[in-house]
């Protein structure tokens, strides 16, 4: 298994330059439709379309990777599978879930930003990490927030308690299903729950016009006031081009006086992301040269990872997270 550790950040930004232009936000050119199909996570969803561009098997492109945002439906197969675009990270294993007990062979794999694994008792998944990303939380460029805010503080405010939380804080969240609401919740001390929102009712997840809030979207942010979760991988993807623009006014935090630095080993929020795949397909040749070991095709693309602003995970391939049984 690799050992790689995290690079400098600064040589880490020279590589995200290298990038001219995001990724396809689903698979275009040839094969149409790959072997592997490969759906959910928002903050994965770019380095992934790297990925699937960058692993051939024998020359040929073997995994599709479909954005979380944009057309109502996809199509991963060239007949009966199109199928309702997953939107978040619960939704892409939901799907491949859903796609495995049906026997329809539509998704093969899904994006995950964290570790929902004890969500899916009994549903036989292993989650592979493939790189490190970090969180921090962002406000406008004009905030009236601070942006050197401590663990405590942000749970005073994520869970209504701080003074002034409501008039001169107004926390947003992604999402329900969202890998990186439940990541970010969950570093707080605080439970994610479909009502998170009315258990603390100063806390939004959609829009102003009543639309789930997406992840690691700055245009969220039209109040000075405004806090949201932000993924430092992705803002970094944002900010160089290799990710839609989707920052606007956002600027990250100095969160616990650890600055937002890309690949910064010392932040507080640092996470594995993973793909998610059946673990009865981890014997089949295909699956084991592209996910599993440090020498799989995925964990070899270092310079596509840390091109995307992600880390270079010391445990990439490992199969040892799998699903708990069912009770």
């Amino acid at each position: 298994m690799s050992k790689r550790m995290l690079g400098a950040a600064a040589a880490a930004v020279a590589a995200v330059a290298l990038v001219a232009s995001p990724a396809q936000a689903d698979p275009v050119g040839t094969p149409a439709y790959r072997d592997i199909a490969i759906v959910g996570s928002d903050t994965t969803q770019t380095v992934m379309n790297g990925l699937s561009d960058a692993v051939l098997v024998n020359g040929t492109k073997v995994m599709g990777s479909y954005d979380a945002r944009g057309s109502d439906n996809i199509t991963t197969k060239a007949t009966g599978c199109t199928i309702p675009r997953p939107a978040s990270s619960g939704a892409g294993v939901t799907a491949l879930v859903t796609s495995v007990e049906a026997g329809d062979n539509c998704v093969q794999a899904a994006r995950s930003s964290s570790n929902n694994a004890s969500s899916y008792a009994g549903k036989n998944l292993t989650y592979i990490p493939f790189a490190v990303d970090a969180m921090t939380y962002a406000v406008r460029s004009d905030s009236t927030v601070s942006k050197k805010l401590t663990t405590a503080q942000l749970k005073s405010i994520y869970n209504c308690t701080a003074p002034g939380v409501g008039t001169n804080f107004k926390p947003l969240l992604p999402q329900f299903g969202s890998g990186s609401r439940d990541f970010f919740l969950k570093q707080l001390g605080l439970t994610n729950t479909a009502n998170y929102t009315t258990q603390f009712p100063c806390v939004v997840d959609v829009d102003v016009n009543g639309q789930p809030i997406q992840e690691h979207v700055g245009t969220y942010l039209t109040d000075t006031k405004h806090i949201l979760p932000y993924s430092i991988a992705v803002y970094v993807s944002q900010i160089y081009g290799n990710a839609p623009a989707a920052q606007g006014k956002a600027v990250l935090a100095t969160f616990n006086g650890v600055p937002p630095s890309v690949l910064n080993t010392a932040s507080t929020f640092k996470r594995d992301v993973y793909n998610v795949v059946p673990t009865t397909k981890l014997g089949e040749a295909l699956y084991d040269q592209v996910f599993t070991g440090g020498d799989s095709l995925i964990c070899a693309k270092t310079d596509v990872i840390t091109q995307y602003g992600f880390g270079v995970n010391p445990n990439c391939g490992s199969t040892q997270l799998v699903t708990p049984p069912a009770p």
